[in-house]
């Protein structure tokens, strides 16, 4: 069997002992050390690290297996091993953050979507520095057997709409839990939500996890320390200013935006105009846009206050409303929900000599993976009637629109009049008048905009000029014009098109007018 040596900067980390082949060795064999530094190896003389999982810069993370279980379950070890050259007060801050992740996983592991913690403990170890014993520190939570959403855009590419929607109505409910429990987890991000082999969503690395703070006045909480992932972080995180429930629903969305793109966060914002610019990357309803975007303001206040307010907009009898009620004073951090506890297994063997307690050992629940959060401070909570809401028309696109219309006008007529044989004729009027009053009821629902506009003109256009039944109106408009058919057929639809949108302009400006009067 091979295991893993934990010791940073071992040159051969990888220990094979043959006799551990053998089951009934493997559970009852004292200790094992590493053949090359001289490194326990059965951590706590229980768990075994066999594959190094990935480093990071406070610590590694290794897929080990528990001997003193009957099945040998799987579970992830993780290694308090900062990097770098950092300062004492740098060195303190990531220690009380690995720290405050066992804390968090401890109470918030009780929520069947977020890891187990198994046992948290402090290692000393002989070092090679004479009278100076290696302090390591280690926390075992569960494995999760799947990917995260990182890994999964990487191997399928771009989520679908019902991707995400089921991806964010399964983490709202755990941000529920995390928020009513007093925390805000300060690093969503598609590398912390993991889908698990059977499907389940889960809610990963709670590291960063922040308190909510009860006492300060009107429940505004305080300052962030600077944790966060650059891109799915919102400004208020960024300027080391109090963060609220709305901080994760903002990275929340962002983590959104980027699978249903398969973009990274820099590519779709755009910092001269300070706004995102998703949408043409990605596929989504109106309804997903809407409540996307409004997770995406800038302003806490002005995003949804709450998982259950996002819910809510996401049922297909509701949307959010664009724009939220103004300004909505901060509510005290809630209650702690009552989750539905999970099995507890007796406590993790204690180290000899520990200089801190080991928590108890959670019982097994579905197998899951490791996690890491940022906490929350109280936030606004206004009521929000998620109203029906469908995004307005720019001025552009309403003289787009009427530019398109007038257009396909122009050309049909071409065709109907080829057809009729005269203009006189009532059907013509009325063929004409219904084919337009649809284009222009298609664009108000927008089931034909943007790219749409130049694809159908291009069609019709082709048809006018190219189908043998239209020719004789082709021919005729040719001689009477002494031009070229195609020139012709081109004229009249860019006049109507013109024509089009000097009435649109003008029903504009009327419209207006009297809308300021009354």
């Amino acid at each position: 069997m091979d295991i893993c040596c934990t010791r940073p900067g071992c040159p051969r980390p990888l220990n094979h002992f043959a006799d551990l082949d053998d089951n009934q060795t493997l559970k009852t064999t004292q200790q094992k050390f590493c053949i090359t530094c001289g490194m326990p190896l059965l951590l706590l003389g229980r768990y075994l690290p066999v594959k190094l999982l990935g480093k990071g810069g406070f610590g590694a993370a290794f897929l080990a297996r528990d001997r003193y279980t009957p099945a040998m379950r799987q579970c992830v070890v993780k290694q308090f091993q900062p990097s770098g050259d950092l300062s004492p007060d740098q060195l303190q801050l990531a220690q009380s953050l690995f720290e405050r992740e066992g804390q968090v996983l401890e109470e918030l592991g009780q929520h069947p979507q977020i890891p187990d913690l198994l046992a948290f403990f402090e290692l000393d170890v002989p070092s090679s520095l004479p009278g100076k014993p290696d302090r390591f520190f280690y926390l075992v939570q569960e494995f999760i057997d799947g990917q995260d959403m990182e890994q999964e855009l990487a191997q399928k590419g771009k989520f679908s709409e019902a991707e995400i929607l089921e991806l964010l109505q399964e983490i709202l409910k755990v941000l529920k839990f995390v928020h009513e429990s007093g925390s805000i987890h300060r690093d969503i991000k598609p590398s912390n939500i993991m889908r698990r082999r059977d499907g389940r969503f889960y809610l990963l690395d709670f590291g960063a996890v922040k308190q909510v703070a009860t006492t300060s006045p009107a429940g505004g909480g305080r300052a962030s320390t600077g944790i966060y992932s650059m891109g799915y972080a919102p400004p208020e995180q960024m300027q080391g200013n109090v963060v609220y429930p709305a901080t994760d629903l903002y990275a929340l969305a962002v983590t959104c935006i980027t699978l249903v793109t398969g973009k990274d966060p820099s590519e779709l914002y755009d910092a001269y105009s300070n706004r995102w610019n998703w949408r043409a990357y990605g596929q989504v309803s109106d309804r997903l846009e809407a409540v996307l975007n409004r997770m995406l303001e800038a302003t806490p206040s002005q995003r949804f206050q709450s998982s259950d307010e996002v819910l809510a907009a996401l049922k297909p009898s509701a949307s959010p409303s664009p724009s939220p009620s103004p300004h909505p004073s901060p509510s005290p951090a809630p209650a702690r929900a009552a989750a539905q506890p999970k099995a507890k297994r007796a406590a993790a063997a204690s180290p000899a000599a520990p200089s801190r307690p080991t928590p108890a050992t959670p019982a097994a629940k579905p197998q899951k993976v490791q996690a890491q959060v940022g906490t929350p401070s109280p936030a606004p909570t206004p009521a929000v009637s998620p109203a029906r809401y469908r995004r307005p028309f720019s001025t552009l696109e309403i003289l787009t629109g009427a530019a398109f219309t007038g257009f396909e006008g122009g050309l049909l007529a071409i065709a109907l009049a080829s057809i009729f044989g005269t203009a006189v004729n009532p059907s013509f009027w009325l063929v004409l008048l219904g084919v337009v009053g649809a284009i222009v009821f298609a664009q108000s629902q927008r089931w034909i905009e943007r790219v749409d506009l130049a694809i159908i003109s291009a069609i019709t256009l082709a048809v006018v000029m190219f189908v043998p039944v239209l020719n004789r109106i082709v021919a005729s408009l040719a001689v009477t014009a002494t031009l070229p058919a195609t020139q012709v057929i081109l004229g009249v639809a860019v006049f109507t098109a013109l024509v089009a949108i000097a009435v649109a302009t003008l029903f504009r400006l009327i419209y207006n007018l009297l809308s300021r009067l009354f």
